[in-house]
């Protein structure tokens, strides 16, 4: 478990960003990547993680 603020910093975006995503908000790839790669996923497991 980690809160919105150890996974933004983990994946080196800022917490409004990530509450932004969250919200449903669009946002790059490498956004996506760069939560994915902090969650220690892998990116053909985006759908986990993401809707779109």
């Amino acid at each position: 478990m980690l809160s919105k603020t150890e996974l933004a910093r983990m994946a080196g975006i800022s917490p409004l960003t990530l509450d932004r995503i969250e919200k449903g908000k669009s946002c790059r790839m490498a956004t996506k990547r760069k939560i994915l790669v902090a969650l220690g996923l892998k990116t053909t497991q985006k759908n986990r993680v993401f809707k779109q």
